[in-house]
């Protein structure tokens, strides 16, 4: 089920006082993705400012994706936390949403030992939606080591995947040899989370990429993944290289501040604001990524 490209989904806000959620800006962007072609949705992950948002306003993004996706593709909600009793709450929330399916960051901030994180997915498992693992320990001040990757996969039937943002290939080679010959009903996958590492990782055997660049370029991400998957190697190498520069500065500063700004510059949402702390994109800055867009369009 989440295999592919899978943007993580931009939260577009209203340019007014309280940068209210812009519900018409985030199907606008669901449709631009889905007309792109790729295989699911992420809402409310690190991309969506699920960190600044109110409970209730996740929850009507994940309410408003679900709808959107009408059941032509997957529809995931991120709901992790590191608070284990307010993950189980947005859980909940996402599967009475009819989420297929949840993101789930490893605890932040306060850095759990390995029975507390086996426990902490355990307990959120238990309710019962897939579960895909986000491992980006440049976000939470923690790595999931392989290793405990291994043994929550072989004792917990709810996960289902890993994100990996780690940048770590070798990690990421011993999650894969160490996952591909446990039995269960369908086979664990892990997916890339950076998309300049996407092509490499599905070299090693990876599924896909949960992608910021594909909000802006869901065409051309999906083309690189369907080269890759029909054995076009130079192809798919080609379409990476292609995006490279793209890719890049949608992280010249911190994410979504890039792709945000260059989701207001195509013109599918009417402000790419965020809330703070996080603050606009600097004129130079902006500047220069109109110039790469440019490249593209």
């Amino acid at each position: 089920m989440f295999e592919g490209v899978i943007p993580a989904l931009i939260t577009p806000f209203n340019n007014d006082e309280t940068q209210s959620l812009d519900f018409d800006g985030l199907r606008s962007c669901i449709e631009h993705v889905i007309r792109g072609g790729v295989h699911g949705l992420l809402a409310c992950g690190s991309t969506g400012e699920s960190a600044t948002m109110s409970h209730q306003e996740h929850i009507h993004v994940v309410e408003e994706t679900v709808s959107a996706a009408s059941s032509r593709i997957p529809a995931i909600a991120g709901t992790g936390s590191n608070n284990t009793e307010e993950a189980l709450m947005m859980t909940r929330a996402a599967k009475k949403c009819g989420a297929d399916g949840v993101l789930l960051i490893s605890p932040y901030y306060n850095k759990p030992n390995r029975s507390g994180l086996i426990k902490h997915y355990t307990k959120v498992a238990e309710i019962g939606l897939p579960v895909i693992v986000y491992n980006i320990p440049g976000r939470t001040g923690q790595n999931l080591p392989a290793d405990l990757i291994i043994e929550m996969v072989k004792t917990i039937p709810n996960i289902v995947a890993v994100k990996e943002a780690s940048g770590n290939i070798d990690q990421m080679m011993a999650i894969i040899k160490g996952t591909q010959d446990i039995e269960r009903d369908y086979p664990f996958i892990l997916s890339s989370g950076d998309d300049s590492l996407t092509l490499p990782v599905m070299s090693i055997g990876g599924a896909g990429v949960i992608s910021v660049t594909a909000n802006i370029e869901p065409k051309r991400v999906v083309k690189m993944y369907e080269l890759f998957k029909k054995n076009d190697r130079i192809g798919a190498m080609k379409m990476h290289y292609e995006l490279m520069e793209l890719s890049k500065a949608l992280f010249m500063d911190v994410n979504p501040v890039p792709v945000k700004r260059a989701a207001e510059i195509r013109g599918l949402i009417k402000s790419g604001g965020v809330r703070l702390p996080l603050d606009s994109l600097s004129e130079t800055m902006t500047e220069n990524l109109r110039a790469v867009l440019a490249k593209y369009d």
